[in-house]
C-alpha cells in the first residue's frame, strides 16, 4: 500500500507529464490576473426546491456541473466523490455504501440509504441504484446534513440531488466518443435536442459503454472488471399554455459486470489462509497475498437492468405554482459471487432482487419575494421488494477435507452429503409512506430572514424471510429436523434454517427545522440552522439465524444456540450548522463555510458474523461535528480555480456491541464475544479530505483555443474495514487528474486527452475479512480482501457538436 506521495519528479509517472504541461501553461495568468478582476458567472440550485443562486442557500451545498462530469471523465456516484469532500462511496463484497460525514447504512438490503438520491425529484433509496451510470446531467448537487424537510425522512446524512438535461427551444446535438487503451475502455454517447411542434420540445440521449478493466484474473486468465453499460433516455417538454408546462421522462438502462476489482492481501496469523488452501490441495494451489492488480476467481456476474418514468407539471396559480411529479421507478438484478474470493473451489453465493417503486408529489410554491415565502406538500411512495439468495456448495469443494472429521464427530456418518448442496434464503418487504411537508421563510427585513419548517412522516412495512436447506437432488430439507446431515454442516458457519418469519411495523416522525439567515452586506449571509432527522427501522435481509433463541435448528441440540436478527429500529439525527457564503474580490471570488456538529442515535450498522453472515445492530450514539470550505476564484480572462476541504471528527459515544477485528480480545462487558469502541472513529473517515482544481482556456487564434484543467485530490489516512481492523488501513494520498483539450473557440469541436490517478496512487475502498479465512484456519489466522481504485489511465477523448 502506497504512502502519501506529494507532487516531485520522483513520485510522477510519466503519465504525468500532462499534468504538468497544464501547470506550465496555468502559471503566466497566475501573474496577469494582478492586473484585472473578473466575474464569476453565477451557480444557480434547487436545493431548496426552487430557483436560487448558490450563494443565498443557507446549506453545506457542493454542485458539480454536468460539464464538468463530462470533461473530468465522472461516469458514476463513485467517480463524483474525488470532487465533494466529506462524501464517499465503496462498492463492497455484496452491497454499496454512500455516506456524508461518516453516516452511511452498512451492508444490508433491509436498509435504505442514509444518503438519499434523488433524480429529477424522484427518490432513489435502494443501494444498488446508486451504481447507475451518469449521462447528460445538468447538474448534480450534495446536500450535507439532515435534509428531512424538503427531501424525506431517510435522508439523515445528506441529500444526493441528480437533475437531468432537460430540452432545448432551438435544435442542438453532441457526439462524444472516449477512448482508453491500458484498461480497454470505449465510451459513447449521443444527445439530440430541439423542438418537435409548436410548443413540443425533445431530447434523446444515448450511452454506449465498455470497459475490460484493470485487474487480472489469473485462474481465468483474463481481465476484470469487465463493464458493459447502455442507458436510453427520452424527454418529453410541453408548453400546454402560458400556465401549464409538463415533462416526461421514460429511460432504461443495463449495467452489466464480470469479475471484480478485489483481491486478498495482508495474510496474518499462524497459519496463513493460502498455507491451509495448500495442504488441503497437497500444494497445488498458491494464493497470491500481495497488492498487485491480480487476483485469483472462478467468476463474478452482476446484471441489472433498470427503468424509470418520470412526470412533472407544473401548473401557475395566480403567482403560485403547482407542482406535481409523478414517479415509476424499477430495478432487478442477478449476481453471482465467488465469495470466497480465491480460485479454490470453496462455495459460490447468488442473488437475485426485484424492485418496483411509484410516488407522488403534490406542493404549492409561494412566489418568493415577499413578507412570507413558503413551499407546502404532500408525499406518498408505495415500494415492494422481493431478494433471494443462496449459498452453494460445488462437488469439488474444499469444504469437504477441510471438515470431514469435524463432521464425522457430530455424528454425520457420510461426510460427502454435503457436495452439490445449498442453504438459501428468501425475503418479501411491502412499504407504503405518506408525509406532508412544510417550510415557512419569515423575511424579517431586507436583511434577516427566519425559516421554520416541518415534516410529519407516516410509514408501514410488511416483511417476511425464511432461510431452508436443499440437497444435492434439489429437495428442499425439513425445517424442524435437528439431526439433518445438512443442518449439521451449515451450522458449522452460523446458519441456520427456519420456517417464515412475518412481522409489521407502523412508525411515525415529526422531523423540524429552524433557520435564521442574516445578510451583513451584498456580500456576506451568514446563517445557523438546526434540524433533526429520522430514518426509518425495518427488517434484517442477510441474518443467518432466527431472532429466537429457542429456535435451534443448526447442528444437533444442545451444541450450539444461534440468534439472528430479523427487526432493527429506527434512527434519529439533532444537527446545529453554522456557516457563511462570501462573496469577494469584486465578484471574483467566492468562499462557501460551514461548522457542523450532529448527534446520532441508534445508529444502524450491518456487522459480519465472521463467517458468512451479517447481522443489523443499532449501534447507540456516535457524534459526527467538523468544518467544510469551498471556493472558487477567477483569476483572469481564461483561468479559474476551484478548491474544497473538509475537517471530519467522527466519534462513537455508545457502541458496546461491535464486531471485534481478528485478533483483537473481546471487551464488552455487557456483550460476550463482542467489542465496546467507544471512543473510536469509523470507517471511511478521513481527518482531512480536499480537492483543488484549475480550470484554463488560452486562445491560440480567433478560431482555435486550448482548454486546460489540472485536479488535486487529497485524502488523509483512514480505516478500510467496517471491523475497524488496522491491517486495512490506507494512508494518505495525493491523486492527479489532468486533461489538455484542443478545440474550436465555437465549441463545434473538441479533441482531449484525460488523464486520472497520474500518480499511480494504489487506494483501498473497502476490505474485510476474507469469507472463511478464519473458519478454515481454526481462528489461527486471517486474510483480507480488498476494494482498489483504477490505477493511472490516459483516453483520448473526441466530440462534436451541432
Amino acid at each position: 500500500m502506497s504512502k502519501s506521495r506529494l507532487l516531485s519528479a520522483g513520485a510522477i509517472s510519466s503519465k504525468s507529464l500532462l499534468a504538468t504541461a497544464i501547470g506550465v501553461a496555468v502559471l503566466p495568468s497566475v501573474v496577469l490576473a494582478q492586473e484585472e478582476t473578473f466575474t464569476l458567472e453565477e451557480i444557480v440550485v434547487t436545493a431548496q426546491k426552487r430557483e436560487q443562486s448558490l450563494q443565498d442557500v443557507p446549506i453545506s451545498v457542493n454542485a458539480v456541473t454536468g460539464a464538468k462530469m463530462a470533461e473530468a471523465g465522472i461516469n458514476n456516484l463513485e467517480d463524483m466523490t474525488a470532487y465533494v469532500p466529506n462524501l464517499t462511496m465503496n462498492q463492497t463484497g455484496i452491497g454499496t455504501n454512500i455516506s456524508i460525514r461518516g453516516i452511511s447504512s452498512g451492508i444490508n438490503q433491509g436498509f435504505e440509504q442514509s444518503v438519499g438520491q434523488y433524480v429529477d425529484g424522484i427518490y432513489y433509496g435502494r443501494a444498488q441504484l446508486a451504481r447507475a451510470p451518469f449521462m447528460d446531467l445538468e447538474r448534480v448537487e450534495v446536500l450535507r446534513g439532515p435534509q428531512g424537510i424538503l427531501f424525506g425522512k431517510n435522508s439523515i446524512a445528506g441529500a444526493i440531488s441528480m437533475i437531468t438535461a432537460k430540452p432545448t427551444e432551438e435544435f442542438e446535438g453532441s457526439l462524444t466518443a472516449l477512448y482508453e487503451p491500458d484498461h480497454g475502455e470505449q465510451d459513447v454517447r449521443l444527445v439530440l435536442s430541439g423542438p418537435l411542434a409548436d410548443n413540443l420540445y425533445g431530447r434523446l440521449a444515448i450511452m454506449d459503454r465498455t470497459i475490460d478493466g484493470y485487474y487480472d484474473n489469473e485462474t481465468l486468465d483474463d481481465d476484470e472488471s469487465d463493464e458493459d453499460i447502455g442507458v436510453y433516455r427520452g424527454s418529453l417538454k410541453w408548453d400546454v399554455n402560458d400556465d401549464l408546462t409538463i415533462d416526461l421522462k421514460i429511460e432504461t438502462g443495463t449495467f452489466d459486470n464480470k469479475g471484480r476489482f478485489l483481491e486478498i492481501v495482508n495474510p496474518v496469523g499462524a497459519v496463513p489462509y493460502a498455507g491451509v488452501l495448500s495442504t488441503l490441495t497437497a500444494g497445488a494451489y498458491t494464493l497470491d497475498t500481495k497488492q498487485n492488480f491480480k487476483r485469483q476467481s472462478n467468476g463474478d456476474t452482476s446484471d441489472n437492468d433498470t427503468d424509470n418514468v418520470t412526470i412533472k407539471a407544473e401548473y401557475g396559480i395566480g403567482d403560485h405554482t403547482l407542482t406535481l411529479i409523478s414517479g415509476y421507478n424499477a430495478y432487478e438484478f442477478e449476481e453471482t459471487c465467488d465469495c470466497d474470493f480465491t480460485g479454490a473451489s470453496i462455495f459460490t453465493a447468488d442473488t437475485t432482487e426485484e424492485f418496483d417503486q411509484f410516488s407522488q408529489e403534490i406542493r404549492i410554491t409561494s412566489p418568493g419575494g415577499e413578507t412570507i415565502d413558503y413551499i407546502a406538500g404532500f408525499f406518498y411512495q408505495t415500494t415492494d421488494l422481493e431478494f433471494e439468495d443462496a449459498i452453494r456448495i460445488p462437488s469439488d469443494t474444499l469444504l469437504l477435507p477441510a471438515f470431514s472429521a469435524t463432521l464425522t464427530g457430530l455424528g454425520v456418518a457420510d461426510p460427502t452429503v454435503i457436495l452439490g448442496t445449498s442453504t438459501e434464503r428468501t425475503f418479501e418487504q411491502d412499504s407504503d409512506m405518506w408525509s406532508v411537508f412544510a417550510q415557512v421563510t419569515w423575511n424579517i427585513t431586507e436583511e434577516t430572514r427566519l425559516t421554520l419548517g416541518g415534516r410529519y412522516t407516516d410509514e408501514e412495512k410488511e416483511a417476511s424471510r425464511r432461510q431452508f436447506h436443499v440437497d444435492s437432488s434439489g429437495v428442499t430439507q425439513p425445517i424442524g429436523a435437528v439431526t439433518d446431515d445438512l443442518n449439521v454442516f451449515f451450522g458449522l458457519f452460523r446458519i441456520e434454517p427456519y420456517a417464515e418469519i412475518k412481522a409489521d411495523r407502523d412508525e411515525t416522525a415529526f422531523t423540524p427545522l429552524i433557520t435564521l439567515q442574516h445578510d451583513l452586506n451584498q456580500d456576506v449571509m451568514l446563517y445557523a440552522t438546526y434540524t433533526s432527522g429520522f430514518k426509518g427501522g425495518g427488517f434484517d435481509v442477510r441474518s443467518n439465524a432466527h431472532p429466537d433463541a429457542s429456535v435451534v435448528n443448526a447442528l444437533r441440540a444442545g451444541v450450539i444456540d444461534l440468534v439472528g436478527v430479523f427487526e432493527f429500529e429506527e434512527e434519529e439525527a439533532d444537527s446545529f450548522e453554522l456557516g457563511g457564503k462570501f462573496t469577494l474580490a469584486d465578484g471574483a471570488a467566492e468562499l462557501n463555510a460551514a461548522i457542523f456538529y450532529t448527534e446520532y442515535t441508534d445508529l444502524q450498522t450491518s456487522q459480519f458474523d465472521g463467517t458468512l453472515g451479517f447481522n443489523v445492530t443499532n449501534a447507540g450514539e456516535a457524534t459526527s461535528q467538523g468544518v467544510e470550505l469551498d471556493g472558487r476564484w477567477r483569476l483572469s480572462e481564461g483561468l479559474t480555480i476551484y478548491g474544497a476541504l473538509a475537517y471530519l471528527d467522527f466519534e462513537f459515544d455508545k457502541f458496546p456491541n461491535a464486531q471485534c477485528y481478528f485478533g483483537q480480545t473481546p471487551n464488552s462487558p455487557s456483550n460476550p464475544g463482542l467489542c465496546d469502541i467507544k471512543g473510536e472513529t469509523r470507517e471511511f473517515t478521513p481527518e482531512i479530505q480536499a480537492s483543488f482544481t484549475a480550470d484554463y482556456v488560452y486562445m491560440l487564434s480567433d478560431a482555435l483555443e486550448l482548454r486546460s484543467t489540472l485536479d488535486l485530490i487529497y485524502s488523509d489516512d483512514y480505516l478500510a474495514s467496517p471491523t475497524l481492523d488496522p491491517n486495512l488501513e490506507q494512508d494518505s494520498y495525493t491523486k492527479v487528474n489532468a486533461r489538455v483539450a484542443l478545440g474550436a473557440a465555437d465549441g463545434k469541436w473538441e479533441v482531449a486527452l484525460v488523464g486520472k490517478n497520474l500518480t499511480d496512487e494504489e487506494v483501498v475502498t473497502f476490505g474485510n475479512t476474507a469469507p472463511l479465512s478464519t473458519t478454515l484456519t481454526g481462528n489461527a489466522g486471517a486474510a483480507y480482501y480488498g476494494f482498489y481504485d483504477r490505477p493511472s489511465s490516459v483516453a483520448i477523448q473526441g466530440t462534436i457538436r451541432f
